[in-house]
């Protein structure tokens, strides 16, 4: 006796009219198929099930491709409607299950908005972090007796904990948590700037709350906010990375420009509250308009350990490393050199680092550009070298013009370094859904740079006896050692491209 089979479809499945069609169509199919093997007739071929247009609306993996053909095979002898139905409805499964969402939209609203959220929100990290240089100025006569060594500990550990918890920060996007790990760290960002408000002239006090609880904030918004970001463009990746990265800029000319206007007027307290409200406003914005684009990765490592088997994976984690051992180095101390070297009031010091942080923005925005066309590694290398060379001509200026176009020059090249950073670690990882702990695991090899490359020029410009030479030679040999780990990693990727490609291979 033959089988009978019944099956229910939730109405509220969008593809239950599909598939309901696709098994009527079935069963007339196998009924064809019963009478032409009692006439004799096509005994020798199988009746396919005509070819569908929707059949290619849908990605199916092939983990859902292995389990659909196991399925299909073990009822393809068995015949009869039960075999038949089963192999629709496996097949109807996969695909619901494994939908696409389809390549990146490279455009369009949703995208260009994720993009202006992630300026926010990058205006509220770099930016205040691009601005220390301010607070070590000031902190160095309300801080006394601490060293700079002692102070830039204040803004390293700060860079330290942004990158550091990217690993875990990273791993919980792809796992489906970007909502909560984002709002805790507004929550922390926004508290740490009030925080600071009742902690002036106390340099622990300082440490924990803009050190600590911010660097924590930025961590759990920075990284984040890049792996989703990245998520919603494939070949204008680069430029979406670079406009976002100018809230860097943005930061560092609003910030900087609040404080040398209300600090005189209405003292330290009162001007971080007028920072934190704007803060307060922004990340609001930015939690409403930012959203996760991927489904979520439950499963999976929190370190990915196989990717340090990709060489250009691992030269790209070294070179960065030693750029940012580096890079930042005249955003701390650049103030400082002004005025205890060149001899400039302190608004004037405040003005180089507007300079400083303000021509950034053509550095992340046209090497991103071009990184779109070129590849963002090819682009990478010239810029870390030219960052390198001109931290070492820093060595040769003595007046405040040449200061000032040293500013504008080095300004462009860290810039470049900042936004190329993520844009090319997002070119090396081919899976989105793994965007998050890949980039967040070059995020923690960076935060140990970040966390003592200042503090290492601090030690040797008090050990010079205030003579910053030393310092700039450091900061300038270690972007140069970058550039040199970023070329590695652009010849092995373009090796694994195209093998007779060489320079021209984009990567």
């Amino acid at each position: 006796m033959a089988s009978q089979s019944s099956f229910t479809i939730s109405e509220g499945d969008p593809s239950s009219t599909d598939v309901e069609k696709e098994v009527r169509t079935a069963r007339s199919t196998s009924h064809i198929e019963k009478k032409q093997q009692q006439q004799g007739v096509g005994a020798d071929t199988e009746a396919q099930p005509p070819y569908r247009e929707e059949d290619e609306e849908y990605d199916i993996s092939s983990e859902h491709d292995s389990s659909h053909h196991e399925t299909e095979s073990k009822h393809e002898g068995g015949g009869g409607e039960c075999g038949v139905v089963s192999r629709v409805l496996s097949r109807a499964i996969s695909r619901t299950s494994t939908k696409s969402i389809g390549p990146p939209p490279d455009g369009g609203l949703e995208a260009w908005t994720a993009v202006a959220a992630a300026h926010l929100i990058i205006m509220n990290t770099w930016g205040l972090i691009n601005s220390f240089g301010v607070f070590q100025t000031y902190y160095a006569t309300t801080l006394s007796p601490h060293t700079a060594s002692d102070i830039s500990w204040i803004g390293s550990i700060q860079v330290f904990l942004l990158f550091f918890i990217g690993t875990f920060t990273g791993r919980l996007t792809d796992a489906g948590y970007f909502r909560q790990v984002f709002a805790a760290g507004s929550m922390f960002q926004v508290l740490s700037i009030f925080t600071m408000s009742v902690a002036s002239g106390s340099y622990w006090q300082l440490f924990l709350a803009q050190g600590v609880c911010m660097g924590l904030g930025n961590g759990c918004l920075f990284c984040p906010c890049l792996a989703t970001l990245s998520t919603y463009f494939s070949k204008r990746r680069a430029l979406a990375i670079g406009i976002a990265a100018c809230g860097s800029a943005t930061g560092g000319l609003i910030f900087p420009s609040m404080v040398r206007q209300l600090l005189p007027t209405i003292g330290f307290a009162w001007t971080m509250r007028a920072i934190g409200f704007i803060q307060l406003v922004t990340l609001v914005i930015s939690n409403i308009f930012l959203k996760p684009r991927i489904q979520a990765r439950r499963t999976g490592p929190l370190v990915e350990w196989s990717a340090f088997k990709e060489l250009e994976y691992t030269f790209y984690a070294c070179g960065s490393f030693f750029c940012f051992l580096g890079v930042y180095f005249a955003f701390y101390y650049l103030a400082s050199f002004s005025r205890d070297i060149i001899g400039v009031s302190y608004v004037d010091s405040l003005n180089l680092l507007l300079v400083l942080n303000g021509v950034g923005s053509f550095g992340r925005l046209i090497p991103n550009h071009l990184a779109d066309r070129f590849g963002p590694i090819n682009v990478f290398v010239p810029v870390a070298g030219i960052a390198g060379v001109c931290v070492l001509c820093w060595m040769a200026v003595t007046n405040v013009a040449g200061l000032y176009v040293w500013a504008a020059f080095y300004g462009a090249a860290a810039g470049g370094i900042q936004s190329l950073f993520p844009a090319g670690l997002s070119s090396l990882t081919t899976d989105m859904k793994k965007m998050g702990v890949r980039m967040g695991m070059v995020f923690t090899i960076n935060s140990f740079a970040t966390l003592t490359g200042p503090p290492i020029a601090g030690a040797i410009i008090t050990a010079s006896g205030g003579r910053y030479v030393g310092a700039q030679a450091f900061a300038g040999a270690v972007l140069l050692v970058g550039m040199g780990f970023m070329m590695a990693a652009k010849v092995v990727k373009g090796r694994r491209i195209d093998k007779g490609g060489g320079w021209r291979v984009k990567v």
